[in-house]
């Protein structure tokens, strides 16, 4: 499970990042907007994913 999640955040990630390139380049504000908002919940995503597997290690030993 937390493989599949650490993908759908790099895609998350990925995709924000096309949509805010792709709004920079036709001058579409929200279109950049919501590329950054997508790259962030990526973040997010990728973050909580980090302390599960922080957390997983530290009881695991």
């Amino acid at each position: 499970m937390s493989g599949e999640e650490k993908m759908r955040a790099k895609k998350e990630q990925a995709t924000g990042k096309a949509k805010e390139t792709m709004g920079r380049a036709v001058g579409n504000e929200r279109l950049t907007a919501k590329g950054r908002g997508e790259q962030a919940k990526g973040d997010a995503r990728g973050a909580k994913e980090k302390i599960k597997d922080t957390i997983k290690d530290t009881v695991d030993e």
